[in-house]
């Protein structure tokens, strides 16, 4: 008797993100405002219980009040929205579309990946082809990640990676789902996304491929054979031809001394400006509304650089100290250089479609790393393909001559490429140099740098530490933050809130009163290191019952905006709570942070600074090493990415010290592990 088969595993079922309850938020919020009200009274401002008096009369006020208006128009908003009051209805027009901030810099995150080891010992002595500033294994190494970027979304399709029988199944396939086929498009006051095509166009099986600034989209899935069937990836050895027969046609413009529309920066320059750019170009030519529709609906983007960029170090002909020499014996400057070739720098940014969410890049040296635009998905989530794509380095086997032929019963005719033209004036000529100057001054004003810290990793600060290594982190940085500043700053963590549906982010806000308590007790003399060392127990205790709560949904920030967002001005409602000038300087994110996984395949990471006088900090902490990517403004006196840097293994060495010297003199308390 043959068994009957198996029903197909429900997938879980995802928690809607909650409403936290008024009061809650509201003592947290307090809680909140304890060290910056007390930095307030240190530096001969209102007294600390008068202003935290102040705070607890305007929050009960704001209870009774036009908060509880508030909060049941908020309970009803959740109860009218398909998946969750906020993702709905404020957060993505809120945190992204209605920044009007070039996207460079400012909001795309960037990837430095580690290097292929393929490359340097395959093709010893053989001659790189140098078709328009290209070469052999740059070609070869960015076919290599398309297909392996396209094997993963085809596995997730398929449900053979991360199945929705899980919950981390169905968060990573709907976050991953808005990476491809999609494009932010520029208007004015707040932008919008496109619309994924519903079926397997041209334009929606091709990649958007930039070389010296002219765009193709080159299609890398064959035509489904039946309207119900999935297209057909191809191998990386046709999508390899497919990019070289694409080089040989930019060699050809180039020699015929044609230059290209450099569309790219302009996508680059300020969004409203961007905006009236792209309505000026979509009315003057059909043309350019094809092919800004083709770059929207492209899968991804694959920028091919033809230049290499490099860093000289200040003082060359000295030999090079010890914090700027890598472990493995590579130069700062070239862990740099390759950062900045992800992030943007003054060869290549008119080389880049800034509105697509996952754009791959490879250089002629075969360095490669990804950049994206941040609205559809968090950092997190093209961070996970990308270490899929280069876990394996180029197999040789893919690239063999049978390779090239094509598979039985799918339709090879259509062509390898195609131009998208894009049809200017001498007003778009203008716009394009003023806009690449702008880009220009972006760039050069970043002080964007790596730090890789290989004295000690998560291994030993779980183990001997015994702490959870993303509190520990962020206590450092707060640490490095006083020191350099001589004065504490609103703090930003993000805190994702995957286990919700169509969950994002939540706000986890570092400075508390713990961590300031903490941060003191070791600038002051006199301290014993035992009272340092509790002191660093409390705080990270503190950080880790805050990481819980925003990650399950009790986080503040997104529950004050939601109800600030709901007050009526217009109809006279207003709250003394909002208008407070603490509320707002207690989210200026003056350090803005981030961690994103272990890093192992990743040289570096970063993003912009949310202030002028800011960092932006993104961590890779692995068992053995803590990476960060650290940006701040070369124009601000106030801030030094170098000294920065420096402060922060300080600060590192001083806390390995502190729990090491009274290592034995009592057992410590277990403290929970994140």
């Amino acid at each position: 008797m043959v068994a009957p088969p198996q029903a197909k595993p429900k997938p879980p079922h995802m928690p809607r993100l909650p409403v936290p309850p008024l009061r809650n938020t509201l003592d947290k919020y307090l809680a909140s405002l304890e060290p910056l009200l007390l930095e307030s009274e240190e530096r001969g401002g209102m007294s600390y219980q008068s202003g935290l008096s102040l705070r607890k009369k305007w929050v009960d006020e704001f209870e009774v009040g036009i908060g509880k208006v508030l909060q049941d128009r908020l309970v009803a908003l959740d109860r009218a929205s398909p998946n969750n009051w906020l993702d709905d209805n404020f957060w993505i027009k809120k945190a992204y579309l209605e920044w009007r901030a070039p996207l460079l810099v400012n909001s795309n995150w960037w990837l430095a990946f580690e290097d292929d080891t393929m490359p340097a010992t395959a093709l010893k002595g053989e001659t790189n082809n140098n078709y328009a500033g290209t070469t052999f294994w740059q070609l070869r190494r960015a076919a290599w990640l398309i297909w392996r970027t396209l094997e993963f979304k085809d596995k997730l399709d398929r449900q053979e990676l991360y199945p929705d029988t899980t919950m981390t199944g169905l968060w990573i396939r709907d976050s991953t789902s808005k990476m491809f086929n999609i494009a932010r498009i520029p208007e004015p006051f707040c932008d919008t996304l496109s619309t994924p095509p519903e079926t397997a166009t041209r334009e929606a099986r091709s990649i958007l491929v930039m070389l010296h600034d002219w765009c193709y989209a080159v299609p890398v899935y064959y035509p489904p054979t039946t309207p119900d069937s999935r297209p057909v990836v191809m191998t990386p050895k046709q999508i390899e031809a497919r990019l070289l027969s694409l080089v040989l046609d930019v060699e050809d413009r180039l020699a015929r001394g044609e230059k290209a529309v450099p569309v790219g920066i302009l996508s680059g320059d300020d969004r409203d400006k961007w905006a009236s750019n792209l309505d000026y170009l979509l009315a003057l030519h059909p043309s350019n509304r094809k092919s800004h529709q083709a770059m929207l609906n492209s899968i991804m983007a694959l920028s091919l650089d033809h230049s290499t960029f490099s860093i000289t170090p200040p003082h060359a002909s000295r030999p090079l100290p010890p914090h700027m020499v890598h472990h493995r014996g590579e130069a700062q400057s070239a862990l740099d250089s390759h950062l900045h070739m992800a992030r943007g720098n003054e060869l290549n940014i008119s080389n880049r479609f800034y509105d697509k969410p996952c754009t791959l890049i490879v250089d002629p040296s075969t360095r490669a790393g990804a950049s994206g635009e941040h609205s559809p998905c968090d950092a997190l989530v093209p961070s996970i393909v990308a270490e899929y794509s280069i876990v394996h380095s180029v197999e040789l086997s893919e690239f063999t001559d049978e390779k090239a032929i094509h598979p039985q019963g799918v339709d090879a005719s259509e062509p390898p490429w195609e131009r998208l033209n894009w049809v200017a004036d001498e007003h778009i000529q203008k716009e394009c140099t003023a806009a690449r100057e702008r880009a220009l001054k972006i760039v050069k004003d970043s002080d964007d740098s790596v730090l890789w810290f290989d004295d000690y990793g998560t291994d030993w600060i779980k183990t001997i530490g015994n702490f959870s290594p993303d509190a520990y982190v962020q206590m450092v940085l707060q640490l490095a933050w006083y020191k350099t500043r001589g004065e504490f700053t609103a703090t930003y963590e993000t805190v994702l809130t995957r286990m919700f549906k169509k969950g994002r982010t939540e706000t986890l806000r570092t400075l508390t009163r713990d961590a300031r308590d903490w941060v003191l007790s070791m600038v002051t003399p006199g301290v014993s290191n035992r009272a340092r060392l509790e002191a660093l127990r409390r705080a990270i205790q503190t950080h880790t019952r805050l990481t819980r709560e925003a990650a399950t949904g009790q986080g503040i920030d997104r529950h004050l905006l939601g109800l600030q967002l709901l007050l009526r001005p217009a109809n006279g409602e207003s709250a003394a709570l909002f208008e407070d000038e603490l509320f707002e300087r207690s989210s200026e994110w003056k350090l803005s942070t981030s961690g994103l996984s272990a890093g192992y395949f990743f040289k570096g990471t970063g993003f912009g600074t949310l202030y002028e006088d800011g960092y932006g900090i993104n961590y890779l902490a692995a068992p053995n090493m803590i990476k960060f990517g650290i940006e701040s403004k070369f124009s601000n006196v106030n801030t030094s990415t170098e000294k920065f840097k420096k402060v922060v293994v300080e600060s590192l060495m001083e806390m390995k010290l502190l729990c090491l010297e009274i290592e034995d003199a009592e057992p410590r308390s277990a403290i929970g592990h994140l």
